[in-house]
């Protein structure tokens, strides 16, 4: 039999940040998933910018933008006659921080100085 002290989760159990991924499943729930964060002040982190003005603290991977400019360029290729099998294939090459400061102030976090100089933006 389980013991009352042990069938509530104990604040040291509690989760201290979290950390999502692409999923269908998230990407459906994802403002319920940041509201969620926001309300039990969990610090949370996604691999992408537009979960980031959606409500999450921060995210960091690589540029959308940059990566639809280089697909153009393989099109661009492949409409000229090359096989797509003959291009290589390639790797981000521009990945970027962005930093939600609403959040920070929400869930009661200061993110340090240093921290803010490297992100390629910050939401105010």
């Amino acid at each position: 039999m389980i013991s009352k002290t042990h069938s509530r989760a104990q604040p040291k159990d509690r989760a201290s940040a979290l950390i999502l991924v692409r999923d269908p499943l998230i990407d459906s729930e994802h403002f319920r998933i940041l509201d969620f964060a926001v309300d039990k002040r969990v610090p949370s982190m996604h691999g992408e910018e537009q979960f980031v003005e959606a409500g999450s603290l921060m995210s960091y991977g690589s540029s959308r933008v940059d990566m639809f400019r280089r697909a153009a360029t393989y099109k661009d290729k492949i409409l000229k006659g090359a096989k797509p099998t003959d291009l290589p294939v390639e790797q981000p090459r521009k990945f970027e921080l962005v930093i939600n400061l609403k959040t920070a102030k929400q869930i009661g976090l200061t993110i340090p100085p240093n921290v803010l100089a490297r992100a390629d933006r910050v939401i105010k």
